[in-house]
């Protein structure tokens, strides 16, 4: 990552050292859910190559002016997930990995839902799913009212898209053509309660957003050459919305978290910590 001198983000990261920010932000994830002992694990880490990507990458934005106007904008549907996000701030430059470990913590500055009242370069107070989509679209529609170039990047889980606020949202996207919408479906089959297919089946979800009139491709979520092909792909669809299918694994990078729906909402022991860690390349 390199600060231009006005102060924004210099993309064009490479592979190796998006994959390097990756597992570093898969430390702190780790981290800070098992010194706050609550959290979301899993789907931070399943997020994570994804996020690295799209700030070490693409993403306009200013670390020392995170209120900057003309910035494109990230809202983190699944704001539970809200450990990877600021570990990858932390990485970039809006907040300091001391912040870190005020993760749930009263007052602190991250706070255990995304809440842009708190945290710099967060741009959506995250709570209850479904949400984030529509925001995401208000902020497209507010771009080219003021006729910027500013792109919204929007998240939402699998899980998530069992909300009919998505499908409203997804419908008025392409009604209004937003090209400038770009959203990230972080596909990795656990949900709250267990797995997605248990809960309620989607089916073909591909065919479900080329029905409604998305761009739509599909890739491995944690293939950093797949991630950034697929961002500069969002960047060549410009009459209508795109999404980007994120094939993931919840808990990805920890071999006990991985594909275990136990890991939704729970932190590491401290013994679990310690395996973590190592898995990831920290030495004793």
């Amino acid at each position: 990552m390199g600060i231009s001198s006005e102060g924004s983000i210099v993309a064009g990261m490479s592979i190796s050292e998006l994959e390097e920010m990756a597992r570093k932000c898969r430390i702190e994830i780790c981290k800070m859910t098992h010194r706050a002992q609550a959290g979301h694990p899993g789907g931070s880490l399943s997020e994570i190559d994804i996020l690295c990507a799209l700030y070490g990458h693409r993403l306009r934005a200013k670390p020392d002016d995170p209120d900057w106007n003309d910035r494109d904008r990230f809202i983190l549907s699944k704001g539970h997930a809200s450990p990877g996000m600021y570990a990858v701030l932390a990485e970039m430059g809006f907040i300091t990995h001391e912040d870190l470990k005020t993760y749930r913590v009263k007052g602190g500055v991250c706070q255990g839902h995304v809440d842009m009242k708190w945290c710099p370069g967060v741009d959506f107070s995250a709570g209850s799913l479904g949400m984030g989509l529509s925001f995401g679209m208000g902020c497209a529609v507010a771009a080219n009212i003021d006729q910027s170039e500013r792109n919204a990047y929007v998240m939402v889980g699998d899980g998530e898209i069992q909300e009919g606020s998505i499908w409203e949202a997804a419908m008025a996207a392409a009604h209004h053509e937003l090209g400038n919408l770009k959203l990230f479906l972080d596909c990795n089959g656990i949900q709250n309660d267990d797995f997605c297919e248990a809960q309620m089946r989607m089916f073909d979800i591909p065919a479900k957003w080329n029905s409604f009139g998305w761009a739509v491709k599909v890739i491995d979520g944690h293939n950093m050459s797949d991630i950034v092909d697929a961002i500069d792909w969002m960047d060549t669809v410009k009459d209508k919305p795109a999404v980007v299918i994120a094939q993931t694994v919840k808990g990805k990078g920890v071999s006990f978290m991985e594909n275990n729906p136990a890991f939704h909402g729970a932190a590491p022991s401290d013994e679990q910590l310690a395996q973590a860690l190592s898995e990831l390349g920290v030495s004793a």
